[in-house]
């Protein structure tokens, strides 16, 4: 085994341990496990930033077009994301989709092999930053509206039918929280969402000579929009809160999840990760 293997190996290792003490620690009601959960994914997080360097330096701003790269680097945005909304939100409780996700993430950017597509230097800055970049964090940003979604929910059956709440439940925030969660990923997210697929077409008019070319990716990016725009608008001018805005980011992950796997690695497109 390489010493890159190993490292990378140890970075998975550890957002395994993340992704197992913290639902422990709920389950059993133990402190200490969530304490191991935040620490482990806090490291996790700094040697994948240092795997994450030492990629890009190897690869060059001119050749960032890598599935590989793309997978690993948005594992990092979701770990990011979730260190952010944890100090807005006072609360540790988005771990529980945050390291499963990084760790199928980045352990899948491991078998990742495809082609290199060089991008034009003179407009690699632009497109990276602006197309990726912000896909990026908006991608993370509904994954972590999704999670407090599907806690939401949870929560608040239990809450209506008047059942007993297990142990883990005890430990979840209120639900003014998870409602809060999905305002910051929303009132976020869709503005950057928006700048990534201008950005996109704008890279399309110069690479294809064409803004739009009915691609895969395209028409479910387009789908995806539209449902987020949706909720943005109902959720900052209509004043939706609860039940709604939790069930349409489910939806909306669901949407992005067939988009990631679905066009990226099954359809043949422009934006394909197959050889």
């Amino acid at each position: 085994m390489t010493a890159s293997r190993l490292f990378e190996l140890i970075i998975a290792l550890l957002y395994l341990t993340g992704s197992v003490s913290y639902p422990l620690g709920l389950v059993l009601r133990r402190a200490f496990l969530k304490r191991i959960a935040a620490w482990t994914s806090a490291a996790a997080f700094g040697l994948h930033t240092v795997d994450l360097a030492l990629r890009f330096q190897e690869l060059g701003a001119a050749n960032l077009q890598h599935g590989q790269f793309y997978m690993s680097l948005l594992a990092w945005f979701f770990v990011l994301i979730f260190f952010v909304l944890w100090w807005r939100l006072k609360h540790d409780f988005l771990s529980m989709i945050t390291a499963p996700l990084a760790l199928i993430l980045f352990s899948s950017s491991l078998a990742v092999r495809t082609q290199v597509l060089a991008v034009p230097e003179h407009f690699s800055a632009l497109w990276f930053s602006l197309h990726v970049g912000t896909i990026f964090v908006s991608l993370a940003l509904i994954a972590m509206a999704f999670g407090a979604g599907v806690a939401y929910l949870h929560l608040e059956r239990l809450i209506k039918t008047k059942a007993k709440l297990p142990g883990f439940s005890k430990e979840l925030p209120s639900l003014e929280t998870f409602d809060r969660a999905n305002h910051w990923a929303v009132s976020i997210g869709f503005p950057l969402y928006s700048i990534s697929v201008l950005a996109g077409f704008l890279w399309a008019s110069f690479t294809w000579k064409k803004v739009i070319s009915w691609d895969p990716k395209e028409l479910i990016t387009i789908v995806i929009w539209a449902l987020f725009a949706l909720l943005f608008h109902q959720r900052m001018v209509l004043g939706w809160r609860g039940r709604k805005p939790a069930r349409t980011a489910i939806i909306l992950f669901i949407l992005c999840l067939v988009s990631l796997v679905g066009v990226n690695f099954l359809l043949p497109s422009h934006h394909s990760f197959r050889q």
